[in-house]
């Protein structure tokens, strides 16, 4: 009976152990979504967002940005992440939003804070 116990125990333990090994690839995710405007006021949400690289919006960019995520974003008015010259990132914490200027140029890509950009 102590034996059949011991190899239940063994074989709990590697289902555990593989378990684990399997979620070990999964790419982390900022929790939660990210909701922005276009300009021309479609709403998008990005669920989940993953925390590592760059993430470019559409090709007319974002007005308004909303982080509804467990992460902080840093936004940016240019494609890969980089600024338009003479502009700056701007840093949304987590379960705030940017409304977007009229004027101001539209946000085109954000990194997660916290990832590997």
């Amino acid at each position: 009976m102590a034996d059949l116990r011991r190899h239940g125990i063994r074989a709990g333990a590697l289902f555990l152990l593989l378990g684990a090994a399997g979620c070990s690839g999964l790419t982390p995710k900022a929790v939660g979504s990210l909701v922005y405007t276009t300009p021309d006021n479609k709403v998008v949400q990005l669920d989940s967002p993953s925390v590592d690289g760059c993430h470019q919006l559409p090709p007319t960019g974002a007005r308004s940005v909303a982080n509804n995520t467990l992460n902080d974003v840093i936004l940016h008015t240019g494609p890969g992440c980089k600024n338009l010259e003479g502009t700056e990132s701007y840093y949304l914490a987590t379960k705030t939003s940017n409304p977007g200027m009229p004027d101001a140029e539209p946000w085109m890509s954000f990194t997660v804070v916290g990832g590997n950009a």
